[in-house]
């Protein structure tokens, strides 16, 4: 072992022995709360991560998966009241694997698998029946898979076909989506789901759709659509105005110096108009054309008998003639129709209301403004629309008052994370202070302790014992005594030295090479060594 190692493992070994009991218990103390300490963390990091096998499973579903798991030994966790079965990450899509191939789970829409176990004597209705199941399961198990959806039932309303286009009736779905936890979908999730739905049903209108969440809330309306009922449209509108005019004002007049409120009148009807236009093709002769030609010349007193259908027919021995002709044509003209359906939500009128500070407005009119505003807003005067522009002076009132409340509530909350942050310094430092002051107290007790006098023991031998331990009766005992000389002393070379040294006095050379190595490598203690010494010489 290299020196350096051992001299630093025989420092340990003596601080360690100058440890009284309460200390030695301490220190085994704090050991073992780091090792545990260092245990529980190490199996936090190892713990494996738990990734869901299954969710919105049956209870009996959730059985048979469990013990599935338990035969292969892999350990799971349940949440959502068992509903959701967690595995390790590194087995999902092998325990996913192992309980497809077992049929699970076995609950739910089976989708187009349904149509596996029709035969050959099924009737066209449970054909019809079973084709629209499937689609609902397909339908559910891939909304489903939209993320924020837990899980989802479809229904589908479709019509049988009929050969009369007056009796054609729209086929519907509703959807029913549940939501993981308190989350709930947004716009654009709901069209996706809207949209996914009526692209799957052959003439499935997006509007025709309905879905529902689980807290019975309207996500989608039939006739309306996901864009909500018309109270929602008409706020969108007012808002989306409000904003475009708000917006142009504070580039204007500044921030905080104008105010608008929007307020839209929505149509709530329903429209359909059907015009057919009938125009003559180019060069084309007149839809119905109509020529009568009749003729009769002579002076035949015979008038004639009166024939079929009591038309008059000349007769035979008259001397004159007669003629008549007539023609009737229809002719090919072009034929356009046109249907228009306005839906529910088309704005009637709007009137938009703007006050502007008086103070801000500088060396605009309200004419000026008029105009920015109206084709801001998109006013229409032919429609309707109310426009009303005032410079007026705002209250500044509410403003200070808003402001001296936004800066009090900011200084207590700065107040209150410096109150946070001091307290966790001070319980830091109350738990920190007594710790480290506890550890240096033990750390300079024990080196003063076995570097005080063991080192010295070590190094210069036994001390002498003082003079109160000595007999009166014998004076002569001190002078008598053996002395060992110090470091700095140089002995007195023998005039006679002997050929062989005395073990003694190789030791006493040893110790003088160890003396004067601890003095060239740590002057500083090698004082403190001597200036110990000098204290107990002279309290003896």
């Amino acid at each position: 072992m290299p020196p350096a190692v051992a001299g630093a493992f025989q420092r340990i070994r003596r601080v360690i022995a100058g440890f009284t009991l309460a200390q030695r218990t301490i220190a085994i103390i704090g050991i073992a709360v780091l090792a545990l300490g260092v245990i529980a963390l190490t199996t936090w990091l190892s713990r494996p991560t738990y990734t869901p096998l299954f969710s919105g499973l049956s209870a009996s579903d959730a059985n048979a998966v469990v013990e599935q798991l338990r035969s292969a030994s892999v350990p799971y966790e349940l949440a959502d009241g068992g509903a959701t079965v967690l595995v390790p990450e590194k087995d999902v899509y092998d325990q996913r694997l192992v309980a497809a191939s077992a049929g699970l789970p076995s609950a739910g829409s089976a989708g187009y698998s349904l149509l596996d176990d029709m035969g050959v004597t099924t009737s066209e209705f449970q054909q019809s029946v079973t084709y629209k199941r499937a689609i609902e399961g397909e339908l559910a198990a891939t909304i489903s898979a939209i993320d924020g959806v837990s899980a989802a039932s479809v229904q589908l309303a479709i019509p049988e076909e009929s050969v009369f286009v007056s009796e054609k009736i729209d086929a519907t779905a509703s959807v029913f989506v549940e939501t993981a936890g308190s989350s709930t979908l947004d716009p654009k999730q709901v069209e996706a789901i809207v949209h996914l739905t009526s692209a799957a049903v052959s003439g499935m209108k997006p509007e025709n759709v309905a879905v529902v969440d689980q807290t019975g809330r309207t996500l989608s309306a039939v006739g309306v659509g996901s864009t909500g009922g018309i109270d929602q449209q008409a706020g969108d509108y007012e808002a989306r105005v409000a904003a475009s005019v708000q917006q142009m004002l504070d580039t204007v007049v500044g921030p905080g110096n104008a105010t608008v409120t929007v307020v839209a009148e929505i149509d709530r009807s329903v429209n359909e108009r059907i015009e057919e236009t009938y125009t003559p093709a180019e060069g084309a002769p007149p839809l119905t054309e109509e020529i009568r030609e009749q003729n009769s010349n002579g002076s035949s007193s015979n008038a004639g008998v009166l024939g079929p259908d009591n038309i008059a027919v000349p007769s035979e021995n008259g001397d004159g003639t007669y003629t008549a002709t007539e023609e009737a044509r229809t002719n090919a003209v072009n034929k356009a129709t046109q249907s228009t359906s306005t839906p529910a939500g088309t704005v009637l009128r709007q009137s938009v209301s703007v006050a502007v500070d008086s103070g801000a407005g500088g060396d605009l009119s309200s004419a000026q403004l008029s105009e920015l505003v109206a084709t801001a807003a998109g006013i229409d005067r032919a429609r309707g629309d109310d426009l009303t522009v005032e410079l007026v002076s705002f209250s500044k009132t509410d403003a200070e008052s808003a402001q001296a409340a936004l800066q009090a509530a900011k200084e207590a909350e700065e107040a209150a994370r410096q109150g946070a942050l001091l307290n966790t310094i001070i319980i830091a430092a109350a738990i920190a202070i007594p710790l480290v002051a506890a550890v240096a107290w033990l750390i300079i007790r024990a080196r003063r302790k076995a570097g005080g006098v063991e080192e010295f023991d070590q190094l210069f031998g036994d001390r002498p014992p003082a003079l109160s331990a000595l007999s009166a009766e014998a004076p002569t005992a001190v002078l008598e005594a053996p002395t060992t000389p110090l470091a700095f002393l140089e002995a007195t070379p023998d005039l006679d030295p002997e050929p062989d040294p005395e073990p003694a006095q190789v030791s006493l050379e040893r110790r003088r090479a160890e003396i004067g190595a601890l003095t060239r490598q740590d002057p500083q203690r090698t004082a403190e060594l001597l200036r110990t010494l000098i204290d107990d010489r002279s309290h003896a």
